[in-house]
């Protein structure tokens, strides 16, 4: 081994040396710094922080958003329809007409249901008898469209929606219709 390579191996070992002094010191610092209880009282502060994100999300920042789920049966007697009309937005929409219409493979209208409300509140949904859709007597087993029409006022002005849900193949068959968020 000759003298330079001596002389490099000994200036590794002083280059460690120091690394190893100074990653100690850090460590030190460390510890005296950072607590079991300072890292539990920042993991509430995040988390309260997150919270109140989602709130101001939620409740304060003015978006509009509706959504329609539709629930559809058929069996020996016919066929029913479900609708439940959700404002999922952070304001009040108002004039409400809410169409449900049930259409044969060649296109032709066997029922129609219509709903009308003044205004539905933010966050609130609605549903019941007025936006049932039964048909009797109308054949089980084939194909039909479940059309379904809403026409609203918001902030923004008016808004209409147009969701078409082919049914027939199963007995049962659940559909989520939402429209785009509309933020301010």
């Amino acid at each position: 081994m000759g003298l330079l390579e001596k002389l490099r191996s000994e200036d590794e070992e002083v280059d460690t040396q120091i690394a190893h002094e100074v990653l100690e010191r850090i460590e030190d610092e460390a510890r005296r710094y950072i607590s079991p209880t300072r890292v539990i009282f920042a993991s509430v502060a995040v988390l309260l922080l997150l919270a109140a994100s989602l709130f101001v999300l939620t409740w304060i920042v003015p978006y509009d958003r509706v959504s329609v789920d539709v629930v559809y049966r058929q069996g020996g007697p016919g066929h029913v329809v479900l609708v439940e009309l959700d404002n999922d937005g952070s304001r009040t929409i108002e004039d409400i007409d809410l169409q449900v219409r049930f259409i044969d493979s060649e296109g032709i209208e066997i029922s129609r249901s219509s709903f009308l409300r003044d205004n539905l509140p933010a966050h609130s949904s609605v549903s019941g008898d007025d936006m049932e859709l039964l048909i009797d007597g109308a054949s089980v087993w084939e194909n039909y469209t479940i059309e379904i029409l809403l026409y609203y006022d918001s902030y923004a002005g008016q808004r209409s929606e147009r969701w078409t849900h082919n049914v027939g193949e199963w007995t049962m068959e659940i559909f989520a219709d939402k429209s785009q968020y509309r933020f301010l």
